[in-house]
């Protein structure tokens, strides 16, 4: 399951379904009950992310331990397949994040989202996945690569530029450009970062092969060490 019709081709593989929701939570929510009554045996969250924790840059990958919504709803993701991927991944760390239905976009609402729920980065579409799962018991992951900083404003280009199929808006994002020239540098700030975000997704896809890392889950780790572990809040 992704966001964007990018990060869907970079997850598609063999066995794999890919959902892209394309920003609208009630869209991806309907497509994953259809997946599900195909019978798929699991749901993986899979792309980049809004950074809230200070000082983590643009390409860090992140899995996660558990996803926070609303503020009070918590989906713990299966520990095994966690551990495994953040293994199979060259020991990344296992945090939680945040799913959240609007983009968080400047420096003041991803530190107040930080400080509120300690995830380390945040996303559109993982609670909403994380919610089919667990209404269905189906196994949950979600890995995710850090695109834009939490000290970084995403300019209104970035945030326009998305159509329901997950494509980028090219009218829209140049419409943006014209009415308001100066974002223009901020613009390029952000196709860097996501550069760094996407070509850590490549290599991440690589590494964990066909199925993400999903195995029979009796041979898995239930316990995940707390040394692969961000228990709490990053400095602040």
């Amino acid at each position: 399951m992704t966001g964007l019709a990018a990060e869907a081709r970079v997850a598609a593989g063999s066995d794999i379904r890919v959902v892209t929701g394309g920003g609208d939570c009630a869209r991806l929510k309907a497509k994953l009950e259809r997946a599900v009554e195909d019978s798929v045996s699991a749901i993986f969250s899979f792309g980049i992310a809004g950074g809230l924790a200070p000082g983590v840059q643009p390409g860090t990958p992140l899995v996660a331990r558990g996803i926070i919504a609303n503020g009070d709803e918590y989906f713990e993701c299966h520990r095994g397949w966690s551990h495994r991927l953040a293994k199979v991944l060259g020991d990344v760390p296992i945090v939680d994040m945040a799913g959240i239905d609007l983009p968080v976009a400047d420096p003041h609402s991803k530190r107040a989202l930080h400080v509120a729920t300690r995830a380390v980065a945040a996303d559109m579409e993982s609670h909403v996945a994380a919610r089919v799962a667990a209404a269905h018991n189906l196994p949950f992951a979600a890995f995710r690569v850090v695109a834009d900083p939490a000290e970084r404003r995403l300019p209104p280009a970035a945030l326009v530029g998305i159509r329901q199929d997950g494509e980028i808006a090219l009218g829209r994002v140049i419409g943006s450009l014209l009415s308001e020239p100066s974002q223009i540098p901020h613009v390029l700030r952000t196709a860097l970062d996501t550069k760094a975000a996407f070509d850590a997704l490549f290599r991440g896809r690589e590494m964990v092969a066909g199925g993400f890392g999903f195995l029979d889950f009796s041979e898995l780790v239930l316990d995940v060490p707390r040394e692969d572990v961000i228990g709490g809040s990053l400095p602040v």
